[in-house]
């Protein structure tokens, strides 16, 4: 004889009807795939968003050093560049009274002021060579206007370090020749 199955578990005799229990397992898989996929890109993107810099030689400004005479450098081996508004530069060479060369606007760039850093390093290293001096090179002066943006002056600096110019300065300070020349070529 077949028995007939009434569902109440025991051999159909009354008693509590029992359901399946589900399995309460969660995969979390994805989850886990994505938490690796953020910190990843969390990293990379803090890593890239690092500032970079270039090195930037000060003087001193020891109180001791005060009384010393200044120094004299070789017209000949100076040049000076001016950082005017709207992107605009003015180079001359030696001295504005006397210049060897200039003064000239001039763009940035490889095809600007780099290509004349570059020629005139070239001259002067062999005006130091035939006084024997071979290691003096060019000595860039630098000379940003309050109207000259803070771009200008950090495309300047990349240039010094791309044309390898050893020796520059950043001087603020402008001649009264200098501020006329400046406000002449900006009108």
């Amino acid at each position: 004889m077949a028995e007939l199955n009434t569902g109440d578990g025991g051999g159909g005799k009354g008693g509590k009807v029992r359901s399946k229990k589900q399995n309460s397992k969660v995969d979390l898989t994805a989850m886990v795939d994505l938490a690796f996929l953020l910190i990843t890109f969390f990293m990379l993107t803090t890593s890239l968003s690092k500032p970079q810099s270039m090195d930037l030689s000060l003087p001193d400004k020891s109180p001791d050093k005060i009384d010393e005479k200044p120094v004299k450098v070789d017209e000949n081996r100076t040049m000076t560049v001016m950082l005017g508004a709207d992107n605009k530069m003015i180079y001359y060479m030696g001295l504005l009274e006397s210049p060897i060369a200039g003064p000239k606007d001039i763009t940035y760039g490889k095809d600007g002021i780099r290509r004349e850093v570059l020629k005139r390093k070239k001259s002067v290293l062999e005006y130091s060579t035939a006084l024997g001096k071979p290691k003096n090179g060019i000595i860039v002066i630098i000379k940003p206007t309050k109207k000259s943006t803070y771009r200008n002056l950090v495309d300047i600096l990349d240039e010094m370090a791309i044309t390898g110019v050893e020796t520059y300065a950043i001087v603020p300070e402008f001649t009264p020749e200098e501020t006329k020349l400046i406000d002449k070529k900006q009108e």
